[in-house]
């Protein structure tokens, strides 16, 4: 993963940065070679129109004579003159003519390769129709490619009496071009070298913590829940983390609340099971006398109701899990449901000698709901309050209306739940007495069903509680029409 996310990285920045530097030296060699061949050749232009004018003041020209004398004469203040005028002085090659093209070379210091007596014909006529400085193309004269200006020199008749032609080579140029494109691509190395540390450090910043995920996923695979991961940071690898870590608590929640429900189905399908068939066969064997076999019968009766509703209810939660689990809502009245539901308890109320309370709003209170499953939610919240109420301790049930929802509570006075178990009372699986001292009978999945029962109508359950005092379960229900109680029912 490491060497994938970083070649990927890499080649995403490398590329962008060759890019990046490729067009950056397109547009500043071209923007260089623009603005320093425009600067020579203006350069070069006023260097020619300039000895043209100080030839024509310094110098007393009338004709082609005195302008060859002048050529022989005057050529080494030409030279100094061009020297004072031009930053560029050992750049530039001067070169005087006559009306003919006879080249006078007044520099003959600089080395440009043979010079040909004449310039071309063709060069002469152009600076003879000329009237002021002109670019010239003289690169059959010269080895390389040259920026040629040449000035025409007229006598006072007009008459074209010679020229001065000022030119520069542009090999000196392309070394620049060359030098500044060498700089470039120096730069361009060291900048891929920071690069390339820059991605290898941040990729390893990022996959470290998703190496180490992957590393304790594969112990979560094998059971092991107790790994976590370092969280670094508050970025979005940190959140991630968090957010790993919290699925890894739930996680070993859920492996414990699993453990533990299986040991639980275990002990409830075997206890009964066991004393079934303990009293059958002693019942075969004749060690159960025949005027005590009807109450051992009903025993068996009572354990095999037992296992039916221990299946139904596995069935049920299979049913709701998998999403078979249809509810048909209909208009029913709650308080009528939770007095029956009261009153077959009753046996169990005054064998804890309980003081009850039966607090409705109105005496008539409909809903709009599915009626089965709302009966087994209220029954099985009223049973658990009942098995967890003190002796004496008060037991009550309130109903009543806010905010166009009807609110069901069941109170007691009892063992309560601890505040870590709050958070999972809903949980599947989840027993808060795991010592089975209270609860002998629960497997965890009551208040699972019920939570979720109360979600498939889109309404709200909680849990209110303070440890061995008192625990209250609420919960909402729409309200329903009362004129349409007698369709419905």
């Amino acid at each position: 993963m490491f060497k994938s996310i970083f070649t990927k990285y890499l080649t995403v920045f490398m590329t962008i940065v060759c890019i990046s530097f490729i067009i950056l030296t397109v547009i500043v060699s071209s923007m260089f070679v623009d603005y320093t061949v425009e600067e020579k050749r203006d350069m070069i232009e006023r260097c020619s129109t300039a000895v043209v004018n100080y030839m024509r003041n310094d110098c007393q020209i009338v004709d082609e004579a005195t302008f060859i004398q002048a050529l022989d004469v005057k050529y080494n203040s030409i030279e100094s003159f061009i020297s004072l005028i031009s930053p560029l002085e050992d750049e530039l090659f001067i070169m005087l003519c006559d009306s003919e093209g006879l080249i006078y070379n007044i520099d003959s210091s600089l080395t440009h390769g043979h010079l040909p007596d004449n310039i071309p014909a063709d060069v002469v006529a152009l600076l003879k129709d000329s009237s002021s400085t002109t670019v010239l193309d003289l690169d059959e004269i010269f080895r390389e490619k040259h920026y040629c200006y040449g000035t025409p020199y007229f006598g006072e008749n007009n008459e074209f009496l010679g020229a001065v032609i000022v030119c520069s080579s542009s090999e000196v140029m392309s070394e620049m071009v060359q030098m500044l494109i060498k700089t470039i691509i120096m730069t361009s190395l060291w900048v891929l070298v920071i690069v390339l540390v820059t991605v290898y450090i941040l990729s390893e910043r990022q996959v470290a913590p998703i190496k180490n995920m992957s590393y304790i996923a594969k112990k979560f695979a094998s059971g092991d829940f107790e790994s976590r991961v370092e969280v670094k940071g508050r970025d979005e690898l940190a959140q991630l983390a968090v957010s790993f870590n919290n699925m890894a608590e739930q996680l070993a929640v859920l492996e414990d609340t699993r453990r533990t429900f299986l040991v639980n189905v275990a002990h409830d399908l075997r206890t009964p099971m066991t004393t079934i068939g303990g009293f059958i066969d002693g019942i075969r064997d004749g060690a159960i006398p025949e005027e005590k076999q009807e109450y051992y019968l009903t025993l068996i009766s009572d354990e095999v109701k037992r296992l039916s509703r221990l299946v139904a209810l596995l069935l049920d939660v299979s049913r709701i899990e998998a999403g078979d689990r249809k509810f048909t809502p209909v208009n029913f009245d709650i308080c009528e449901m939770a007095r029956m539901i009261l009153i077959s308890f009753e046996s169990k109320l005054d064998e804890k000698k309980l003081d009850v309370e039966f607090d409705c709003e109105n005496d008539n209170m409909f809903v709009f709901a599915d009626k089965d499953a709302i009966h087994q939610v209220l029954y099985n919240i009223c049973h658990n309050a009942i098995k967890f109420s003190y002796d004496g301790g008060k037991y009550r049930i309130r109903i009543n209306r806010m905010d166009k929802r009807i609110y069901v509570s069941v109170f007691n006075e009892g063992v309560g739940m601890p505040p870590e178990d709050l958070a999972h009372v809903f949980d599947r699986f989840y027993k808060s007495d795991k010592s089975r001292g209270l609860d002998k009978t629960g497997v965890g999945l009551g208040m699972y069903i019920t939570k979720t029962i109360i979600n498939a109508h889109e309404q709200d359950i909680w849990v209110k509680s303070v440890y061995n005092e008192y625990c209250e379960f609420v919960f909402t229900l729409k309200e329903g029409d009362k004129k349409n109680k007698q369709r419905n029912n």
